[in-house]
């Protein structure tokens, strides 16, 4: 499969996506499309997470085998300048925010990975989200993740608030334009109710997808 994403963004990814499915990186790791819904959701959340605590849950069960100093410079810059950018994109130019899906064979979107990994973030502060859970409305922006992350028991504990049984089945098309929509909209209920912040400084599972194809380092655009 190839990315969909981040085609007019300035961060360099193909080197990353490179090492994240090399043998020096745990079975548990996250890939690129799992890792970019992490980043945004520990940037729209209602808590500052610091990268030392969520930075190990990108390498799952091990930590990665860097080749060399500067290879690790390199690929912990990398994952920190996209999570950056995705910040200054959602901060600067909202409707600009381009998640990194992957394209499956026919060239339909795969956005399964993309959601678990943005639920794998809220899971950092499940009790923090609740105030979003606990009403309808906005508990029915996580919707196209849950919907995406279809496998029960990997749903985010919040408290038992779970989606009714009319949520769970609203329609998933036009995914790669509902999920940038609730993003934005998860991010307006926050500062709505005067929680999280605008700028931020800085167990994790493999996607259900087939993993994307390699690619040789370069530009995605």
């Amino acid at each position: 499969m190839s990315n969909t994403g981040s085609r007019n963004n300035d961060v360099d990814l193909d080197c990353l996506d490179d090492f994240l499915l090399s043998d020096r990186v745990s079975a548990s790791c996250m890939g690129l499309s799992d890792l970019d819904g992490f980043l945004t959701g520990i940037a729209v959340g209602p808590e500052l997470i610091l990268p030392s605590e969520w930075m190990p849950v990108i390498w799952g069960s091990d930590a990665p085998e860097f080749a060399s100093v500067d290879e690790a410079i390199k690929i912990l810059g990398t994952i920190m300048s996209r999570y950056v950018e995705i910040v200054a994109r959602l901060d600067a130019d909202p409707d600009g925010f381009d998640p990194v899906f992957w394209e499956g064979p026919e060239g339909g979107v795969v956005a399964d990975d993309w959601a678990a990994g943005f639920l794998d973030a809220v899971r950092l502060r499940a009790a923090a989200w609740e105030p979003l859970v606990l009403q309808p409305a906005s508990r029915a922006l996580l919707i196209p993740m849950l919907l995406l992350d279809t496998e029960d028991d990997d749903r985010p504990p919040l408290s038992g608030h779970s989606l009714g049984e009319n949520e769970m089945n609203e329609p998933d098309a036009r995914i790669s334009e509902i999920i940038p929509a609730s993003v934005l909209g998860i991010r307006a209920f926050w500062r709505k109710h005067g929680v999280g912040t605008t700028t931020r400084d800085g167990q994790a599972r493999r996607g259900s997808g087939t993993r994307p194809r390699r690619r040789s380092c370069g530009s995605l655009r």
